[in-house]
């Protein structure tokens, strides 16, 4: 018998019917004599209703009423979930995040969480009891309901993996795993049978939407084995049929690159004419950090006469306007010209591998150049190379690289 955190995103529980076959799902679970827990998002659509609901009403709304708002959807359909259970004969009970409690910040609309407080929710489960938990939603110290953030419902299960000491966490979505890149770009994309926590974050952060950044960091800093599979699949998680997020040492077969990964809502910002000096990029990029806007690649050009320089970075298309404002209201840069090019993508390349196998960058820039694609910028770790191109390029960089690597999948 194992305890299994489960969690169906808003795909897998779009209406009733898709509500009833993943109950069906979590019975097949319970039959085997499984502890589950069950997470659930909201049905598809619905958090952009309310979310618009709250626009029209009011732009400039209050965070903590918008929350609040927001929050109801996962309460729907963990009540739907619940009863769903009960039809198969199976003792299930919704749970709300302020009735477990999962204690988070008061950081609203991306609230992380601090605490999560089990023992009722533990006493549920050993009475034979599913506990099907709304996604996406905390309370504050003060009883303000909070949100996790878009995708949020992926930390909570992890979370709550974590906390209740599981097993696994099986997150069921509309893909039936992680693939080495989009099949839509590259149709002979391979699905990747278990893939390192490291691997798995850097991919989400440069990209690819399967699993929520946050809730890879968590599963990595707790050790929550997770795994990726298809509501629309027969098979059960049980049946491992997924992609498998695990510790590097349980990966038996590990390639040079595993994948890539890539995204169109980058911009390029330019602060042209800053004055070179110590302390100038603190200066920059401290005030972007307290208005919490998040900078990816970062270049300062060579300064030819020693007195002035160029900074150039990269953050998402959605920040373009904070950024110039934050910027124009420091005294030192309001003079500065500020560039912004919208018309790129960032292409990268991620593998464990790359920490003991030499030229993956050279392989990278010869499949670049032979494509014709130009590099405008690069950042490497030790187990990703970025590179920030023309966004007409993106679909045929990928491609390249993809082939570079060798990691189609085997003709049948």
């Amino acid at each position: 018998m194992a305890r299994i955190v489960v969690k169906f995103g808003g795909t897998s529980v779009a209406d009733t019917a898709r509500i009833e076959k993943a109950a069906e799902k979590v019975a097949r679970e319970v039959a085997l004599g499984h502890e589950v827990a069950v997470i659930v998002s909201a049905m598809s659509g619905v958090t952009n209703q309310l979310v618009e609901y709250c626009r029209t009403i009011s732009p400039m709304h209050d965070a903590r009423e918008y929350d609040t708002v927001v929050a109801s959807g996962e309460q729907v359909t963990a009540g739907l979930m619940a009863i769903a259970l009960q039809k198969r004969g199976i003792s299930a009970r919704s749970w709300m995040g302020w009735q477990v409690p999962i204690v988070s910040d008061d950081v609203h609309g991306k609230a992380r969480i601090n605490d999560i407080n089990t023992p009722d929710m533990i006493k549920s489960l050993g009475n034979k009891e599913v506990a099907v938990l709304a996604g996406f939603q905390g309370v504050t110290l003060d009883n303000r309901i909070t949100t996790l953030g878009r995708g949020g419902s992926d930390t909570t299960a992890v979370a709550l993996a974590a906390a209740l000491k599981a097993d696994r966490c099986d997150i069921y979505t509309d893909v039936d795993g992680i693939y080495t890149t989009d099949p839509r770009i590259v149709p002979a994309a391979r699905k990747i049978s278990r893939i390192s926590y490291e691997e798995m974050l850097e991919l989400a952060s440069l990209g690819a939407k399967v699993l929520q950044v946050r809730s890879v960091e968590m599963a990595y800093k707790q050790n929550v084995p997770v795994q990726v599979l298809s509501s629309f699949d027969e098979a059960i998680g049980s049946d491992l049929p997924g992609t498998l997020v695990t510790k590097e040492d349980d990966i038996m077969e590990q390639y040079v690159v595993t994948g890539v990964a890539f995204t169109k809502d980058e911009a390029k910002v330019t602060l042209v004419g800053v004055l070179d000096t110590p302390g100038v990029a603190s200066r920059i990029f401290g005030p972007l950090a307290d208005a919490a806007i998040n900078v990816d690649m970062i270049v300062q050009n060579i300064s030819r006469d020693g007195n002035k320089t160029d900074m150039t970075f990269t953050l998402p298309e959605t920040d373009i306007a904070k950024t110039q404002e934050v910027l124009k209201a420091q005294p030192e840069f309001k003079d500065c010209e500020i560039r912004v090019d919208e018309n790129v993508a960032k292409v990268s390349i991620v593998g464990i591998g790359m920490r003991s196998h030499a030229g993956v960058a050279k392989t990278m820039f010869t499949a670049l150049a032979e494509k014709g694609v130009n590099i405008q910028v690069i950042s490497t770790s030790e187990i990703k190379v970025s590179v920030l191109i023309g966004r007409e390029y993106l679909e045929l960089a990928v491609r390249a690289l993809h082939a570079a690597f060798g990691l189609e999948k085997a003709a049948a």
